[in-house]
């Protein structure tokens, strides 16, 4: 092993290149700060890898297909659809390509550097950067720990060629025709959902009373119902208790209503929750605190226990999203640059691409009401919306939650065609401080499904034009 002789010294140092890492770099650079970033992987972290940006790949690519094979309502009739599974993975994979390079590209914009290594803390103002050849010590002033998680593995489900994590479900070289899913949270439905638009005959397991549980039984209804009409055998208060792997496929066996019952499949995708990675960086070198989950403890702007190393996305509380992670790395580069910068959540959207679209921002109805907080709660139907129906999209609504005694935006909830760029606007409102009076005076474009924001702040103020 070749080791550095000297010191290499930098104003921040990030350790971790995913959605919160990079922006955290970039931001940090452009507040005039010397930043190195150093990642093991590749550049974009799991997001861009083998997260969002793929499975939406894979999603949108399940979309057009289902879409070839059942447009006979409009008139339109595909004989011969076929799908090549490996040209699809291929184009796939061209997408994160030009997503990761995006990434590199614009951090050496910022001139930041870049380190391919492993970080490891030797005390609060250095770290070892090692990979298989060499290693090299970085002094710092500041640090911003952004090393993200990965998926739980099951004791009784232990990963292998055909027991898959998420990634593994992603880059399959096949289109299985059987596939069990262990665990219906966003990251089961969505893929789920996707292989059941391809073709495949899938079987999701969840523990839990009902799937996606982070979401309204109202919103989640609709998702069920649409899985259902893919023929997808959703077993809720399932309990998986192992798996028996053939040179071919598996034999899942599960507990459900107090029998144990087996199904067979191609693959089994386990989906069950993520670790954050915490691990193997000599964090306590330094004395920076975990909870008894194993996550950072931070403060406001993002500060760990000790006064010069921050931390953000999937390693501190809250939920593991992209986004989260983002604003996360904005807010503790602006701290080191002595920015009075905070964290506020209120406005932080979550989303997920199942069939339809769920997204929830700001309040629920339940929440504000646990909180003793006097709402007004207006829903108002997709199927009310012109832009819905020309799309033959009509099944979900918007919910508006809003402060009964002035109309201020506290909430929304959306399941529906689109629902993850619809839910920016009341995020907006949110952060703005908006009423509903507010929504229901901005002209929307006709005819849109934006339309359904306005119309749900109209019934919110009890002037509904196209509802009763």
């Amino acid at each position: 092993m070749v080791v550095g002789d000297f010191p290499i010294e930098t104003d921040t140092l990030v350790i971790g290149a995913g959605p919160g890492g990079y922006v955290a770099a970039i931001r940090a650079a452009q507040l005039g700060q010397k930043v190195t970033i150093v990642e093991k992987g590749n550049l974009g972290g799991v997001c861009l890898n083998v997260g969002c940006i793929p499975s939406k790949a894979l999603i949108s690519a399940s979309h057009r297909y289902e879409n070839a094979l059942e447009s006979e309502e409009f008139g339109i009739k595909a004989e011969n659809v076929s799908l090549d599974f490996s040209k699809l993975q291929e184009w796939k994979g061209s997408v994160v390509n030009k997503l990761t390079s995006g990434v590199e590209g614009l951090l050496k914009g910022n001139k930041v550097e870049i380190v391919k290594g492993e970080a490891y803390f030797v005390d609060d103002h250095n770290i070892r950067v090692m990979d298989e050849k060499s290693a090299q010590t970085y002094t710092f002033k500041n640090a911003i720990i952004a090393t993200g998680s990965h998926p739980i593995e099951l004791p009784t489900f232990k990963f292998s060629d055909r027991v898959l994590d998420s990634t593994g479900a992603l880059n399959l070289k096949e289109l299985p025709e059987k596939l069990v899913v262990i665990g219906g949270g966003y990251v089961g439905t969505e893929l789920g959902t996707a292989y059941a638009n391809l073709g495949t005959e899938v079987t999701i397991l969840e523990g839990a009373d009902d799937i996606l549980s982070g979401f309204e039984k109202q919103m989640t209804s609709l998702v069920t119902k649409g899985l259902k009409k893919k023929k997808v055998n959703v077993v809720t208060k399932a309990m998986a208790k192992g798996v028996e792997e053939t040179k071919d496929g598996v034999k899942v066996t599960y507990e459900a209503g107090g029998k144990e019952e087996t199904v067979e499949a191609d693959y089994v995708l386990v989906t069950v929750g993520r670790k954050p990675n915490t691990d193997e960086l000599g964090l306590e070198q330094v004395g920076v605190k975990l909870n008894d989950r194993g996550l950072i403890e931070v403060d406001k702007q993002c500060r760990t226990s000790v006064n010069n190393i921050y931390a953000i996305g999937d390693i501190v509380p809250g939920l593991p999203l992209a986004h989260k992670a983002s604003y996360e790395g904005k807010i503790a580069a602006e701290a080191i640059s002595g920015q009075p910068s905070e964290v506020d959540y209120i406005g932080m959207p979550a989303v997920v691409f199942s069939e339809p679209e769920l997204a929830t921002v700001g309040y629920t109805e339940q929440q504000a009401k646990d909180e003793g907080i006097d709402i007004t709660a207006a829903k108002f139907p997709f199927a009310a919306n012109g832009r819905a129906l020309s799309l033959n999209s009509t099944d979900g609504f918007m919910k508006l939650i809003t402060r009964k005694e002035d109309g201020l935006v506290i909430g929304a909830q959306i399941a529906g065609s689109n629902a993850s760029d619809v839910i920016s606007e009341l995020g907006l409102a949110i952060e703005a401080g908006m009423t509903a009076e507010d929504i229901a005076m901005t002209i929307h474009a006709h005819p849109t499904l934006g339309e359904i924001s306005m119309e749900a702040a109209e019934k919110a103020l009890g002037t509904p034009i196209h509802i009763m």
